[in-house]
């Protein structure tokens, strides 16, 4: 069978028609996904400029969200120094109050009805036996040992044993009774080893009638453990800048040619972070060893201080390369939808202008194809 002959009328309707329909399947297509440039086909160059600037971008989106981690992890440790300046600042504060407590020593004094002199001998004076004993004891201190021997009968021998113990007075009265004090406010505890020497002399027993500052010493410790347990738990996904060895680096771009490395530091109470040093009663029996915990405290707040300025440069350099990579990322974005993005408003005028010429074109390949019927007239 021959080809179909078309008049040229209708040949050139036929090929406007197909032009038409072409434009309006791209302008469709520039419609539904945003973009002129859908495919390499398109535009090649706007293509794969657009691309390289898309995988660029998402690269940043990628580093923007460590450089964010970055950012709390350095405000974790921020705060974490607030709350150890915190602690400190109390811990002056308790050390302080122990330094204005002034020590009362604790105290017992002798019953015996017959007054005593420095001469007498303590087995007649006070009917106590040779080889009767008794203990005192100051605090937690080991109990020491009294023994009445006949080399040890004099009350001033009595005396002179009793004052040789650490922390302890004793003295003879103008009423003539033994006088003995724990001169750091600890319990005086005198208790009979052998004899009844402590009870005949009217001494046994506990005194707690002194003032110490156990309780100071107490508190201090605690809030010092306090410290050590809020430096280990100021840690954000695993990295803790306030534990040794526990750097933090942070790549700004795609190939990690720029970083920062923020160095941790150790600060917790030991020697190797703020050297506070753990505080026993006898620490806070002379102001001299208070005067110097309160030194090493106010050299411990000197170093946070120190070290909140350090993190807080890092944390300025941090959230500027933040905001710049944020920046930057809109920037490429920008870019590439310059390159590929679809103007709408002129892709929606476009599809009105083809529905118009399509409809045209149908109407005129209608007229054209009527002239070739005319002729069937003629039969």
């Amino acid at each position: 069978m021959g080809d179909v002959v078309l008049s040229s009328a209708l040949r050139a309707n036929l090929t406007s028609l197909q032009s038409t329909a072409n434009l309006l399947a791209q302008t469709q297509e520039r419609l539904s996904t945003g973009l002129r440039v859908n495919s390499a086909i398109d535009n090649p160059t706007a293509f794969f400029t657009a691309q390289g600037l898309n995988n660029r971008a998402a690269d940043l989106s990628a580093l923007s969200d460590d450089i964010g981690i970055a950012v709390d992890t350095l405000k974790a440790a921020d705060d974490g120094i607030k709350g150890i300046t915190t602690l400190v600042e109390n811990l002056k504060s308790t050390a302080n109050e122990a330094l204005t407590t002034k020590l009362k020593a604790s105290s017992a004094t002798s019953t015996n009805t017959t007054a005593l002199t420095a001469t007498n001998l303590v087995t007649t004076a006070a009917n106590i036996d040779n080889g009767d004993s008794f203990t005192i004891q100051v605090g937690t201190a080991t109990a020491v040992t009294i023994n009445i021997a006949a080399t040890n009968q004099l009350v001033s021998a009595i005396i002179t044993s009793i004052a040789a113990i650490a922390n302890v007075t004793a003295s003879l009265t103008s009423e003539g009774k033994i006088k003995i004090e724990a001169t750091n406010g600890q319990d005086l505890t005198i208790t009979d080893a052998s004899g009844s020497a402590a009870n005949d002399l009217g001494i046994s027993g506990t005194a707690s009638n002194g003032t110490n500052r156990n309780s100071f010493v107490s508190d201090f410790n605690t809030l010092r453990t306090q410290i050590d347990q809020l430096a280990a738990d100021a840690s954000f996904k695993g990295v803790n800048l306030l534990q040794a060895n526990n750097n933090l680096t942070v790549n700004f771009n795609e190939d990690q040619t720029s970083s920062l490395t923020i160095t941790s530091k150790l600060l917790d109470s030991s020697a190797s972070g703020l050297n506070i040093t753990s505080q026993t009663n006898s620490n806070f029996e002379t102001d001299s060893n208070i005067e110097s915990a309160i030194a090493e405290l106010d050299a411990a707040i000197t170093t946070l201080r120190a070290q909140a300025s350090s993190f807080g440069n890092n944390l300025a350099i941090v959230e500027n390369r933040q905001d710049f990579t944020s920046n930057l990322i809109n920037t490429l974005e920008a870019g590439a939808g310059k390159l590929t993005l679809a103007d709408t408003n002129l892709e929606g005028a476009n599809l009105l202008a083809l529905q118009t010429r399509q409809s045209l074109g149908s109407t005129t390949l209608s007229l054209a194809a009527q002239s070739d019927q005319n002729v069937l007239s003629l039969f």
